[in-house]
């Protein structure tokens, strides 16, 4: 997405009522996102070959897009041609200012 992009108009998505105010366009839609999770699965199991995968999540604001990518990454490993072992750990950071 380049700096000069204007996104899309808020009028085109269904957003929560609790949001409406405070939302004047969206740049990146849920679509898209959720393409570039599966991409990014795609390539995490290409890369990884037949090597063990330890996927950690930073937890508090992570856990959505590591579920998701976990998800397709899941599949992928179901539905493939090669399965590897996968283990899943946490980590809680906190942000000193």
């Amino acid at each position: 997405i380049r700096d000069e992009e204007s996104g899309y108009n808020k009028n085109l998505f269904c957003i929560p009522k609790h949001y409406e105010e405070d939302l004047e366009r969206v740049f990146i839609p849920h679509g898209l996102i959720l393409d570039r999770t599966e991409r990014l699965a795609r390539d995490i199991m290409q890369d990884m070959g037949s090597h063990h995968i330890v996927a950690l999540c930073v937890l508090k604001g992570g856990y959505k897009f590591f579920a998701d990518l976990l998800d397709h990454i899941k599949a992928l490993n179901q539905n493939g041609d090669k399965s590897v072992p996968i283990t899943v750990a946490f980590v809680r950071i906190k942000s000193y200012c």
